[in-house]
């Protein structure tokens, strides 16, 4: 097995939904924010290369919406799927399948793209079967007014009209290797239903794709957490129960959305789970 990290692009958010109640002076300090109170976010995937097998986790925003959808996010940088993916040696084709942690936009927006009139949507992997499961999916095709934004249809509704819909089978054990997909995953309900946290086995090391779980190394105190979860308090213990499994363990944690920050290690400490070591993904992949 070869880990890939793919870096799908970069934008910005508001910092105070970022981090929910938490007052700026304190989450300044991680994260420092712009002049519009905008934060530094990446969307970084990983790509991860077993035998025959190319699987894509997560697929950043992509590039079909308006200009001023887009404007709303700051886009910053000239990284790219594509370039990512080319520096890496593939090609979008290549992918065998790809695993949606769940189906906010800037999640998995790439993986529909226009077709080449600009008359309707397509699959931008055409070759790719797309995971995602049943509760998650059903939540995202039948949206609350509170996470309507973030579920676009024209990101959803294509990949299942276009046949490479896959729903996987649940286990809630993340060290359960799922048959289907290679690597365990865990279910956490905060952020958003059945969000799925990859857990991949490496080279001796447990690496965990973070996704929305922490999003950032300045999301690691417990009452970190962003205004953009529909269960925080959820968030809270699933978040605790993770973090202190992470330090027992020594797990890898991939920062998805951490525009610095890209994978860390974490330690018990009197103030509980806080950062222990900050690694690059060339330092723990090659």
């Amino acid at each position: 097995m070869k880990l890939h990290p793919i870096k799908a692009g970069n934008f910005k958010l508001d910092g105070g939904a970022m981090f929910g109640v938490v007052p700026k002076v304190l989450w300044n300090k991680t994260n420092p924010a712009d002049q519009n109170n905008l934060i530094d976010i990446a969307a970084r995937c990983l790509l991860v290369e077993d035998g025959d097998r190319l699987t894509l986790i997560d697929a950043g925003m992509g590039d079909k919406q308006s200009e001023k959808f887009f404007s709303y996010y700051s886009l910053w940088g000239d990284d790219s799927l594509d370039k990512s993916l080319k520096e890496k040696g593939f090609h979008r084709d290549d992918i065998t399948d790809i695993f949606i942690t769940h189906l906010h936009f800037d999640h998995c927006g790439g993986v529909v793209k226009w077709n080449a009139d600009r008359t309707g949507y397509e699959l931008a992997f055409k070759n790719a079967k797309v995971w995602s499961n049943k509760e998650h999916w059903d939540w995202a095709v039948h949206p609350n007014a509170r996470e309507k934004a973030s579920f676009l249809k024209e990101n959803i509704l294509p990949i299942q009209e276009s046949g490479h819909l896959n729903l996987i089978s649940r286990t809630e054990d993340a060290f359960q290797k799922n048959t289907e997909l290679g690597f365990g995953v865990l279910f956490v309900n905060g952020h958003t239903e059945k969000q799925m946290i990859p857990h991949i086995e490496y080279k001796g090391k447990t690496i965990v794709f973070m996704a929305d779980l922490l999003p950032t190394v300045g999301h690691l105190p417990l009452p970190y957490v962003m205004g953009y979860d529909t269960r925080p308090l959820l968030t809270l213990d699933e978040k605790k129960l993770f973090l202190e499994q992470a330090a027992d363990n020594g797990w890898y944690l991939f920062l998805e959305h951490d525009a610095h920050n890209e994978i860390i290690t974490v330690k018990h400490t009197e103030k509980g789970v806080r950062l222990k070591e900050v690694f690059t993904c060339n330092d723990i992949f090659n």
